[in-house]
């Protein structure tokens, strides 16, 4: 799926592949990942993670966008499928100069409203993501999910922001989403951590996957 993501994003922005140097193919936890990153021209930095594992009974995909050229919110699509279960989280956090009708992402969220609810609990980013974003998780729906995270980043895509102003202050602003990230914890960065040690796994984030 993410390689159709990643066409959506190209037919709106240039893509140019960026080497992700030692981090590009890993083994982490019986998961073997392909990591990608991207500047997308006029858009900013973006990222595709695959990683399948126990004989092809899990599969992950990430995709995430930091606008940096442009004043958009960053997004994060992470999509697993593991045990028959199919979970779909698309998030987006405040990393902007101005606010943003979130509208479009909203109609998408309520047009699949008829596929089950996942429970996104409670986190230190709270109070940072954005209305719109999407939290699912059921079995044989992989189609509609597919549609589903096809249309909530054409949303995401057509938000209507103009240029960014002060490349630096929103620069600031992701990284103090990504040093929460890094600080706070999570399945995947705690994965990482064990895997790779605190270090690298911070270049990783900051260097690979965002860009800050």
């Amino acid at each position: 799926m993410t390689e159709k993501l990643l066409r959506e994003i190209g037919a709106k922005y240039e893509l140019t592949e960026r080497d992700a140097g030692e981090f590009g193919r890993l083994k982490v936890k019986g998961m073997k990942f392909v990591i990608r990153s991207f500047e997308a021209k006029g858009l900013g930095h973006v990222s595709a993670m695959e990683a399948k594992g126990f004989f092809g009974l899990m599969k992950m995909d990430t995709l995430i966008v930091t606008p940096d050229a442009i004043d958009l919110p960053l997004y994060s699509y992470d999509r697993i499928l593991a045990m028959g279960n199919d979970t779909l989280i698309a998030e987006c956090y405040d990393t902007l100069e101005s606010p943003v009708s979130t509208e479009t992402l909203c109609q998408v969220k309520d047009k699949y409203a008829f596929l089950p609810d996942r429970d996104p609990g409670k986190h230190w980013y709270d109070s940072i993501r954005l209305p719109g974003s999407i939290s699912k998780k059921g079995k044989k729906i992989t189609e509609k999910m597919d549609a589903l995270a096809s249309d909530e980043l054409s949303a995401f895509l057509s938000l209507p922001a103009g240029p960014t102003k002060d490349p630096e202050a929103k620069r600031k602003k992701t990284e103090k989403y990504v040093e929460g990230l890094l600080k706070n914890g999570g399945p995947s960065t705690d994965v990482f951590k064990e895997a790779l040690g605190e270090e690298k796994t911070k270049k990783l984030f900051r260097e690979v996957l965002f860009r800050v």
